[in-house]
């Protein structure tokens, strides 16, 4: 019984139309397109966490040589969330913003053109080095979450620009 109802499932995941994004291992059409992404440098500490995720993410390690582009700007803010009745500060808000471009290198053609952005709290502590600490790490990890957000929007747009051409 159980046997009859995976293959049912089966059936039915196939009968959607879903395909698998990196089907054919890395000489499918993504990875391939991935690996052919140049990031450019990003101004800032933010920018050189942002690139070296993504560079990560898309598995740019300079074997192939570059068909897109992705240019990328970033704003990257630190505020006061919560204050005391003394006007000091109890919390934080850290915010990474990205506003990214997908270009094709050979044609100027703009593939992607989006914006993904995270952000994170902060408990502002008695000691200024565990505060200073939280805001570094809060920034390590929202980099990665932006890295991780526009890596999903580039593979879609290759996937998508795979399956239009004939």
């Amino acid at each position: 019984m159980r046997v009859l109802l995976a293959l049912l499932a089966l059936f039915a995941l196939s009968a959607c139309g879903l395909s698998p994004m990196y089907a054919g291992g890395g000489s499918a059409a993504v990875p391939q397109g991935l690996a052919a992404v140049d990031v450019p440098a990003i101004p800032g500490q933010s920018g050189w966490l942002v690139r070296n995720a993504l560079t990560d993410r898309l598995g740019a390690a300079g074997n192939t040589t570059p068909a897109y582009r992705l240019d990328v700007r970033l704003d990257d803010s630190l505020e006061a969330l919560g204050v005391l009745n003394d006007d000091t500060i109890s919390r934080e808000r850290r915010i990474l913003r990205a506003r990214y471009q997908l270009i094709d290198i050979a044609s100027g053609e703009v593939l992607l053109d989006a914006a993904a952005g995270s952000d994170a709290g902060i408990d502002v502590v008695s000691s200024e080095y565990a505060t200073i600490a939280a805001e570094q790490k809060a920034l390590e990890n929202l980099a990665l979450e932006l890295a991780e957000q526009m890596a999903t929007q580039v593979s879609l747009a290759l996937r998508n620009r795979a399956t239009a051409q004939p």
